[in-house]
């Protein structure tokens, strides 16, 4: 089993983020909250760019570096990433995607406390490109894609009537966690998109990829990548113990 955190093979320099994993085929890192994947029309600096950029100082490596984009975070959310550094790696990591041995589990801090501990959603989402939004719809409608999480509570904080949930993706649509979980009446802290009646603007959305595991594309050994949320609010509500805890049991 290999876990984060294994640098062998990492140039000597530092890298302006921060790496949980890096070989000659995979980089892991925490991505930064509110920085976008990859270009949009915000034109704003975006993560695969940056982190290519990265890569061609630390190797001081000529030309175009090479850099692919397996799975997305949405801008505002924080935390574990993995790409691929070559294009055989980035085939072989789409097909474990497709397959469903490409696991990925979020923290989420939710308003209000969903009616059962856990459980299974599934819905049928659309997006609008138009407003880069998107809903739930009847299953069947043209265009609307399958999406599937699992939940779990993991405890609330009364006062602030505010809940922390742990999230299995077994599918992987745009906005799909915060869609499903505003869809059953617990929208997402900081979400002005899909909570916007629970949320105030400037607030950031809780929620944090906290752990992305997969078989190596070459190796074949299982990797698993972990990062912790910020020690901050909302997520101090709970103890950084109780975030280690949740990592260790993945």
């Amino acid at each position: 089993m290999t876990t984060n955190n294994n640098n062998e093979g990492r140039n000597m320099m530092e890298s302006d983020f921060d790496i949980l994993y890096e070989d000659n085929h995979l980089l892991g890192i925490v991505k930064p909250v509110n920085i976008p994947t990859q270009g949009d029309a915000s034109g704003d600096p975006d993560l695969l760019s940056l982190l290519k950029e990265d890569i061609k100082e630390r190797y001081q490596k000529p030309g175009n570096v090479y850099l692919g984009l397996v799975h997305r975070l949405d801008r505002p959310v924080g935390g574990a990433m993995i790409f691929a550094k070559t294009s055989k790696a980035a085939s072989r990591l789409s097909e474990s995607v497709r397959s469903r041995s490409f696991d990925k589990t979020y923290l989420a801090i939710v308003h209000g406390t969903p009616l059962k501990q856990q459980g299974r959603l599934t819905n049928t989402l659309l997006k609008n490109e138009r407003t880069n939004t998107v809903s739930v719809v009847t299953k069947g409608t043209t265009g609307g894609k399958e999406a599937i999480l699992d939940y779990e509570v993991i405890g609330t904080a009364a006062g602030d009537n505010l809940t922390l949930i742990r999230v299995t993706l077994l599918t992987g649509r745009p906005h799909q966690i915060r869609v499903q979980l505003s869809h059953i009446g617990c929208p997402l802290y900081g979400d002005q998109k899909y909570g916007q009646a629970f949320n105030k603007p400037g607030q950031q959305i809780a929620l944090w990829s906290l752990y992305v595991g997969f078989p190596h594309p070459v190796s074949k050994e299982q990797i698993h990548i972990t990062s912790l949320p910020p020690d901050e609010a909302p997520w101090s509500l709970w103890s950084r113990q109780t975030y280690k805890e949740l990592a260790r049991q993945l």
